[in-house]
């Protein structure tokens, strides 16, 4: 083997290795770009003054209370969403001492001191878009210490900046081990409807 043959095959070694640390350097470009692109156009969304308005109407007695107190967290690059509330936060209601039965004796806040309602968004929109979506969020509605898995249809307005969210469903007592005492079955409602509205405002782009 000849002085020329080895260097030609020492030269073509390297330009191998060079292939490849260019073709390494390229895609580790491209990853950059994209996640800078992602930082860039979707922060998270977030709130801590969200409201929840629930109503019993019952043949005897309708009841209502609500809270502003509602925090969510929407991350739009995921799809997925995370709301919680302090059942203590609730008032209104009829009397003081309704208020009292509702978290002593139904929600028994003193051990189930929030509710939280977590999982995913099944449409895919763009969060970076202007309008108005119909979505279902679909995840683990956690009341009374008890999970049940819920799909609730939302209205969604999008802005530059923030995103309302409205939404209505039904929440069966029964569902959450929520027990009525025979005595005041005629003064709540077997089935609570839940009425949530919130505005989320976008976090700043890293």
């Amino acid at each position: 083997m000849t002085l020329d043959s080895d260097n030609d095959q020492v030269v073509a070694s390297i330009n191998r290795q060079l292939g490849k640390i260019r073709e390494s350097a390229l895609i580790f470009l491209i990853v950059i770009l994209a996640v800078n692109n992602i930082l860039s156009q979707t922060g998270l969304y977030r709130s801590d003054e969200g409201s929840i308005q629930f109503t019993s109407d019952a043949p005897l007695e309708l009841i209502q209370a609500s809270t502003q107190n509602l925090r969510g967290v929407i991350d739009p690059v995921e799809n997925t969403f995370a709301f919680s509330i302090d059942i203590r936060s609730f008032e209104g209601f009829n009397s003081n001492l309704q208020r009292t039965h509702f978290n002593e004796n139904y929600l028994e806040s003193h051990k189930y001191s929030r509710a939280s309602f977590s999982g995913k968004i099944i449409e895919k929109i763009n969060w970076d878009g202007l309008g108005t979506h119909q979505l279902r969020a679909k995840g683990t509605l956690d009341i009374h210490g008890v999970k049940q898995e819920r799909i609730i249809p939302s209205h969604v307005e999008l802005f530059s900046d923030r995103v309302l969210i409205k939404a209505e469903f039904m929440l069966p007592l029964r569902d959450h081990d929520i027990d009525i005492p025979k005595i005041v079955a005629q003064k709540i409602s077997e089935e609570i409807k839940v009425f949530i509205e919130i505005t989320m405002h976008k976090e700043p782009s890293n």
